[in-house]
Protein backbone atom coordinates (compact mmCIF):
# COMPACT_ATOMS: atom_id res chain seq x y z
CA UNK A 1 0.00 0.00 0.00
CA UNK A 2 1.38 3.40 -0.96
CA UNK A 3 0.82 6.35 1.34
CA UNK A 4 0.98 9.98 0.25
CA UNK A 5 0.72 13.04 2.47
CA UNK A 6 -1.82 15.55 1.10
CA UNK A 7 -3.90 18.57 2.06
CA UNK A 8 -7.69 18.71 1.65
CA UNK A 9 -8.61 21.48 -0.83
CA UNK A 10 -12.33 20.83 -1.44
CA UNK A 11 -15.16 18.83 0.13
CA UNK A 12 -18.57 18.36 -1.48
CA UNK A 13 -21.19 16.01 -0.04
CA UNK A 14 -24.66 14.93 -1.10
CA UNK A 15 -26.16 12.75 1.59
CA UNK A 16 -23.54 10.15 2.57
CA UNK A 17 -21.64 10.41 -0.74
CA UNK A 18 -18.70 12.81 -0.71
CA UNK A 19 -16.24 14.07 -3.32
CA UNK A 20 -12.96 15.30 -1.84
CA UNK A 21 -10.05 17.01 -3.60
CA UNK A 22 -6.49 17.05 -2.30
CA UNK A 23 -3.38 19.09 -3.14
CA UNK A 24 -0.46 16.76 -3.87
CA UNK A 25 2.76 17.90 -5.57
CA UNK A 26 1.05 21.06 -6.84
CA UNK A 27 -1.47 18.79 -8.58
CA UNK A 28 -4.93 17.58 -7.56
CA UNK A 29 -6.09 14.14 -6.51
CA UNK A 30 -9.79 13.36 -6.03
CA UNK A 31 -11.55 10.77 -3.92
CA UNK A 32 -15.14 9.57 -3.72
CA UNK A 33 -16.18 8.34 -0.29
CA UNK A 34 -19.20 7.13 1.63
CA UNK A 35 -19.70 8.49 5.14
CA UNK A 36 -16.73 10.85 5.30
CA UNK A 37 -15.16 11.47 8.71
CA UNK A 38 -16.50 14.85 9.93
CA UNK A 39 -12.91 15.93 10.76
CA UNK A 40 -12.14 16.06 7.01
CA UNK A 41 -12.32 19.78 6.20
CA UNK A 42 -10.52 22.10 3.76
CA UNK A 43 -6.95 22.69 4.96
CA UNK A 44 -6.61 19.46 6.95
CA UNK A 45 -3.53 17.34 6.22
CA UNK A 46 -4.09 13.63 5.69
CA UNK A 47 -2.31 10.50 4.53
CA UNK A 48 -3.88 9.00 1.42
CA UNK A 49 -3.69 5.26 0.79
CA UNK A 50 -3.46 3.79 -2.71
CA UNK A 51 -3.01 0.14 -3.66
CA UNK A 52 -0.17 -0.21 -6.20
CA UNK A 53 -2.37 -2.56 -8.25
CA UNK A 54 -4.83 0.34 -8.73
CA UNK A 55 -2.30 2.68 -10.34
CA UNK A 56 -2.25 2.51 -14.15
CA UNK A 57 0.49 4.12 -16.23
CA UNK A 58 0.16 6.22 -19.39
CA UNK A 59 3.06 7.20 -21.61
CA UNK A 60 2.58 9.88 -24.28
CA UNK A 61 -0.99 10.37 -23.09
CA UNK A 62 -3.38 12.33 -25.29
CA UNK A 63 -7.14 12.61 -25.37
CA UNK A 64 -9.80 12.66 -22.69
CA UNK A 65 -10.09 10.01 -19.98
CA UNK A 66 -12.65 9.47 -17.25
CA UNK A 67 -9.88 9.07 -14.66
CA UNK A 68 -10.12 12.19 -12.48
CA UNK A 69 -6.67 11.45 -11.08
CA UNK A 70 -3.98 11.97 -13.69
CA UNK A 71 -0.79 12.83 -11.86
CA UNK A 72 2.48 13.57 -13.66
CA UNK A 73 5.32 11.48 -12.20
CA UNK A 74 8.85 10.34 -12.96
CA UNK A 75 9.83 6.66 -12.85
CA UNK A 76 12.53 6.16 -10.19
CA UNK A 77 12.81 2.37 -10.50
CA UNK A 78 11.53 -0.44 -12.72
CA UNK A 79 11.65 -4.07 -11.56
CA UNK A 80 10.38 -6.38 -14.30
CA UNK A 81 9.38 -9.83 -13.02
CA UNK A 82 8.10 -12.75 -15.04
CA UNK A 83 4.47 -11.66 -14.75
CA UNK A 84 4.34 -8.33 -12.88
CA UNK A 85 6.48 -5.22 -12.87
CA UNK A 86 6.90 -2.92 -9.89
CA UNK A 87 7.41 0.78 -10.65
CA UNK A 88 8.54 3.37 -8.11
CA UNK A 89 6.99 6.70 -9.08
CA UNK A 90 8.08 10.12 -7.85
CA UNK A 91 6.17 13.36 -7.72
CA UNK A 92 8.45 15.97 -6.12
CA UNK A 93 9.36 14.39 -2.74
CA UNK A 94 6.50 11.88 -2.74
CA UNK A 95 7.12 8.27 -3.77
CA UNK A 96 4.45 5.69 -4.53
CA UNK A 97 4.25 2.41 -6.38
CA UNK A 98 2.46 0.86 -9.34
CA UNK A 99 2.13 -2.83 -10.22
CA UNK A 100 1.47 -3.49 -13.90
CA UNK A 101 2.02 -6.53 -16.07
CA UNK A 102 5.57 -7.07 -17.24
CA UNK A 103 4.30 -7.34 -20.81
CA UNK A 104 2.86 -3.80 -20.52
CA UNK A 105 6.07 -2.48 -18.99
CA UNK A 106 8.15 -3.98 -21.80
CA UNK A 107 5.70 -2.96 -24.55
CA UNK A 108 5.77 0.64 -23.27
CA UNK A 109 9.57 0.43 -22.87
CA UNK A 110 9.33 2.00 -19.40
CA UNK A 111 12.70 3.22 -18.16
CA UNK A 112 14.06 5.00 -15.09
CA UNK A 113 13.73 8.73 -15.69
CA UNK A 114 10.68 8.47 -17.97
CA UNK A 115 7.99 11.06 -17.33
CA UNK A 116 4.61 9.34 -17.34
CA UNK A 117 1.10 9.90 -16.01
CA UNK A 118 -0.19 7.81 -13.11
CA UNK A 119 -3.92 7.13 -13.46
CA UNK A 120 -6.00 6.37 -10.36
CA UNK A 121 -9.78 6.10 -10.14
CA UNK A 122 -11.31 8.38 -7.50
CA UNK A 123 -12.93 5.34 -5.88
CA UNK A 124 -9.50 3.71 -5.35
CA UNK A 125 -8.11 6.34 -2.96
CA UNK A 126 -8.82 6.31 0.77
CA UNK A 127 -7.78 8.35 3.78
CA UNK A 128 -5.56 6.35 6.10
CA UNK A 129 -4.83 8.98 8.71
CA UNK A 130 -5.80 12.52 9.65
CA UNK A 131 -2.61 14.39 10.55
CA UNK A 132 -4.08 17.58 12.00
CA UNK A 133 -7.50 18.88 12.89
Amino acid sequence: MSSIKAKVSHVECCGNLCFVKFDVCEQNLSMVSLELNPKIKVGVEVVLLIKPSHVAIAKNLSGDLSYSNQIKVTIDDVQNGEILSSLKLRCQDKIFESFITSSSSKRMDLQVGDEVVALIKASEISIGEILDV
